[in-house]
């Protein structure tokens, strides 16, 4: 737990003009009550210099209430597994990075379509890497999501669809992806 404290440092007599001191904010940790140092004294704190200047008072109440932050609205789980999912079919990160955020076939799925570098820049040339256009989605039930992507590549507007379901650990997955139309038959292990 951090805490803030303010630092302020008492004037110095001068026969100048004034200067003005600001508090500068630093953050200390708080030590549990049986880390304490056993040679520091344990009465009380003292209240003034003892070089015989006058005590200094806080310019900030020490029991201030600070307004809370405005918090940042969390992504949408679509804008995040569209990004993920494009950061794997463009090269920028591998299939296994996307092996505890995807249930069933999507796996199977994912590492079928990244094989083949679908959305790769070419080597050597000079195209930027894929973006993301837009995002939509529907949701068919609570708990599932059906989303599309469009994503740039170069001069060419490519889409991505994908399925995420809420899991019981509150998690989402991404259950099913698509790239360019239906997707492949399934072949099955037994022949």
């Amino acid at each position: 737990m951090y805490k803030l404290t303010t630092r302020t440092t008492a004037p110095t007599t001068r026969t100048t003009a004034p200067t003005t001191r600001t508090t500068t904010p630093t953050t200390t940790t708080s030590r549990p009550p049986s880390r304490r140092d056993s040679r520091r004294p344990t009465g009380p704190s003292r209240t003034g210099p003892t070089d015989g200047r006058p005590p200094t008072t806080p310019r900030h109440p020490t029991s201030r209430t600070t307004a809370p932050r405005p918090s940042t609205p969390r992504p949408r789980p679509t804008d995040v597994f569209a990004d993920r999912l494009l950061a794997v079919l463009s090269g920028r990160r591998p299939v296994h990075w996307m092996l505890g955020q995807t249930a069933g076939r999507a796996y199977d799925e994912l590492t079928h379509l990244a094989e083949h570098g679908p959305l790769r820049p070419l080597t050597g040339a000079r195209t930027a890497h894929p973006v993301i256009r837009d995002i939509g989605y529907f949701e068919p039930r609570p708990g599932a999501l059906e989303a599309f992507a469009r994503v740039l590549t170069g001069d060419r507007l490519r889409a991505m669809a994908f399925r995420l379901e809420l899991g019981d650990d509150l998690r989402w997955r991404c259950t099913a992806v698509e790239l360019d139309g239906p997707r492949p038959p399934h072949r099955g292990h037994d022949g």
